[in-house]
Formats: C-alpha cells, structure tokens, sequence
C-alpha cells in the first residue's frame, strides 16, 4: 500500500474516488466546497434532496462521469458543536470500511481541513493528519495467516491525503500516524497469534528478529538460570507448571543523548493463563491468549520508536511465562522470595500477572530510569470498573498520571487514573510473608497497582490496567492495538528534551 500527502488543488489530482467530509450542521470545509464547484454542485443538489445528511458516521458512495475521479464518497462527520477527536476517528474509521471493501484501486481523502474542536494538540491539521494516518493502517488490518483459504486481495493500492502543503512538519505527523498503525498492527499480529504457536521463547525469538530488522533495537534475553542467578523467583513460579520455559526479553531503544535516562516499559506477556491450579472457567479461556497484550503493546511501541527513530531512549522489559497447571505448578499457599527480597504468600495462582510484574519492574531499576510504565491485562476487576474503553492508571508520581492521561486524550486512546492510597495497602497483609498476592474481591484492580507499588518506590512509575482494552471480545474478536497511541503520544511529547 502506498500512503503520500498532496497538495495540489483537488482537480488536479486523479483518482478513482475522492473522500470528502460533509457537517450535518456547521461550515462546510474548504476542500468539499473547491469539489462542490468542481462538481457544479452536486453535493449541494444531493444535500438539498435529502440524500445526504451529514450525520456523523453515514457514508455515501456517489457514481461519477466526466470527472478527475470515477466515484465520490462522502463521509458525514455530525455537528460542528459536536465534533471531537473520538467524533472525527469514528468517521475515518467508517471512511476506512467503506474504502477496504471498495472497488477503487487509488483514492483521494481530503478530509484534514475539517473542524475538530478541543485545543491545538487535537485540533491542529498535524493532529488530524496523524490520526488519519494511523486509522487508515489500523482500519485496513487483517489476520488471515491461519485461514487454509486466504481472503481475496484487496483492490486498494494508493491512497494520497490531501494537504495544505507538504513541508516536513505535516510529513512528519502523518507518517508518525502511519507508523503508530503499523506499531498496532504488529501489537494485533503477536496477540492474535495461537498460543501453541506464541509461548515466551517464541516471543524472545521476536525480539531477536526485532533487533535484526532494525539496527537502532537491541535485544537480550534472559533464560531460566539466568533469572534464577539474580532471585527472579516470582517471575519463575509462575512458569514452573509449563513446558514452555519462562523467558525475560530485553530491548532497547538508545535514540537520545547517551547520558538522558531511559524511559522504561515493562510488560506483562503471560503467553497463556488457565490459572495454574487457581483454575479459570473454561468458557471464554481461549482469549487468555491475549493475555500477552501488554507485552505485545510494548513491542509494537518498539517498532514505532525503531521506525521513527525519536531523540529519546527507552527501555522495554517483558516478563514472559506461560501458566499451566500440572504436578510441579505453584500450588496456593506457597510463598516466593522476589528479587526485591521481599516476599509473596501466593494466595491464588490466577493473580499472576503481578507475580511476574514484580521481578521485573525491580530488574528495572538497573537502567538508573527516568520513569517506569507497566503495561498489564491484569485484573477483570478493571473491566467491571471502566469496561472495555478506558484503560486504568495509577501512579506515584502526580506529574506523570497527568502526562500519560494527556497522552491518551490527544491520541484517543484515553485512561482513567484510579487511587492508590496506603489505606487500601492493608488488604494485602499475610500472616506468613511481607504481602499476600491478592487482597479480596473488593478494590481488586488498586490492591493488584498497591501490590507493584511495593517494588517501585525508587523511581517514579505508572500501571496501565489494560485489561478490559487489550482486545474485542464477541463477533469482532482480536487484539486491539492499545495502548501503543497512549505510549507513543506520550513518549513523542518526551523526545529532544
């Protein structure tokens, strides 16, 4: 697929279709009007009979003759008053369906001049030319690998973005958005990939073809004696029920000034949860595949960074297990030392997302971080509080909550920070270790963020619960790609300073 920017006057550009946004309510935008003209006002004879409404979301193909372009797609994107940033993504994302059905091989979208309200970070033609960018790719994603029979190929081969102009600042947004896309699509790839094909040293292998694709990624992975060296005994209780070894995956991403510290990513890649002995109901544990995703998500947001190659340096750290029940498996009631030192009476083996989490997050504190964001499908108590759109945030530190939920505003992929106050610490008291690993059925996504602020109080850190946004469940069943826009609209606002 080819992506470019143009721009040209809209006459001048061939194509078979042009997209073109139309108000329900509010001014039209200049390049639907410079078409309308060109068109001798067909779109207004077609608003004025009712056959268009501009309603946000509505699509409407129209057949052309005589034209620059063969057909045109009008895309309804509501009321002026109304029009956010998620408003307009919802109707790229119905532009999107239309177009990857279609018959048109090359099309031409201009759409970025329409009016998005909000500040400048969402409002600005850089802004909506970086979120069309990463639609398109998101919204033109398949996984057919494991199809006997593969879909036909799709006809679309060139799409052009109309533009005010082409200068660098415009290029820039636009294929960051491509590249966010396409970071999504590689997060989807690991995550829709079967578990019998993706357990954590296929996942290691990842890293390592990672590393060798692109030369800015470097890649070290840990095996189990090397983890048992530095008292990973957490990360490695967890993996003891599985034939499939554990494995701790290193990269990093060295873009920045040799002396900046690193921010950390740390994700959770349990390749596949059937609980261990805690075991989970069978109805629905075949998406416990997906329970990789925060580990899936940091390795999409290393793509990006290894794409796009941003003044900054960051670090990613997954702890990979697979958690199978079977004669050596943690049992309830055993306890761990953690690499920390301190230690975890494992009260329910199912809570091991954290039990990972934990060896890991301490292993970063080697890399002297700037700061630390988790990234975790840990509790279904998440999904209970914020359903399957918001992703939780807790911090330490107030500075970086406010910047990950700023992050996650400007790329629509929003957070909600929950409390993390010392009077919740107390649910997870042990009469026999320093902590239990769960703290009861109330408050269960806080008491699993009060569980890894236990490891983190030497820098400062974020948990991002992606439990209930990793993935679609039903019908339209897949990862999602999120949170990888959070964490590059994040780590983008950090780079060069």
């Amino acid at each position: 697929m080819n992506f470019s920017l143009n721009s040209q006057p809209l006459a001048d550009i061939s194509a078979d279709c042009l997209v073109l946004a139309l108000p329900e309510e509010g001014d039209w935008p200049a390049a639907t009007t410079e078409a309308d003209g060109v068109l001798g006002g067909l779109i207004s004879k077609l608003r004025d009979a009712g056959d268009l409404s501009g309603k946000n979301e509505e699509t409407r193909l129209v057949p052309l003759n005589d034209q620059p372009w063969s057909r045109l797609l009008v895309i309804g994107t509501g009321k002026d008053a109304n029009r956010d940033a998620a408003s307009f993504r919802k109707a790229l994302i119905a532009m999107t369906a239309n177009l990857k059905s279609g018959p048109s091989q090359s099309v031409l979208i201009a759409v970025s001049d329409t009016a998005v309200s909000g500040d400048e970070s969402v409002s600005s033609e850089t802004a909506k030319l970086n979120l069309i960018g990463r639609t398109l790719e998101e919204q033109l994603y398949t996984f057919s690998a494991y199809k006997s029979e593969q879909p036909e190929e799709r006809k679309l081969r060139d799409v052009q973005v109309a533009a005010s102009n082409t200068e660098t600042a415009l290029e820039d947004a636009f294929n960051l958005g491509l590249a966010t896309g396409r970071g999504m699509n590689y997060t989807r790839d690991l995550g829709n990939t079967p578990p019998n094909v993706c357990h954590p040293v296929w996942l290691a292998e990842q890293a390592t073809k990672l590393a060798a694709d692109h030369e800015s990624i470097k890649t070290e992975i840990l095996d189990e004696k090397q983890m048992q060296a530095l008292g990973m005994n957490s990360l490695l209780a967890v993996g003891k029920g599985s034939a499939q070894p554990p494995r701790l995956i290193v990269m990093e991403y060295r873009g920045g000034n040799p002396d900046d510290k690193p921010q950390v990513l740390v994700g959770k890649g349990i390749t596949f949860d059937t609980g261990g002995i805690s075991l989970k109901p069978g109805a629905g544990m075949d998406e416990m595949k997906y329970d990789m995703g925060g580990a899936a998500a940091v390795f999409g947001t290393m793509q990006v960074l290894a794409e796009t190659r941003p003044e900054i340096n960051v670090v990613a750290v997954i702890a990979a297990a697979e958690n199978m029940p079977d004669g050596s498996a943690t049992r309830p009631g055993d306890i761990v030392t953690t690499m920390s030192g301190q230690t975890v009476e494992i009260l329910n083996t199912d809570a091991e997302g954290r039990l990972v989490l934990c060896d890991a997050l301490t292993y970063a504190s080697k890399f002297n971080p700037d700061t630390v964001i988790d990234l975790a499908t840990l509790t279904g108590a998440c999904i209970i509080a914020l359903g399957h759109e918001t992703t939780g945030l807790m911090a330490n530190n107030d500075e970086l909550a406010s910047e990950l939920l700023a992050a996650g505003e400007r790329a629509s992929d929003k957070a909600w920070r929950l409390p993390l106050w010392d009077e919740y610490q107390s649910l997870l008291d042990s009469n026999f270790a320093d902590m239990a690993n769960i703290g009861g059925r109330t408050a269960g996504t806080i008491t699993a963020g009060c569980f890894l602020s236990r490891f983190t109080k030497d820098y400062r850190w974020a948990h991002l619960d992606i439990a209930g946004t990793a993935w679609h469940t039903g019908k339209a069943k897949g990862s999602s790609g999120r949170p990888v826009p959070l964490l590059v609209n994040y780590l983008m606002s950090h780079a060069g300073k």
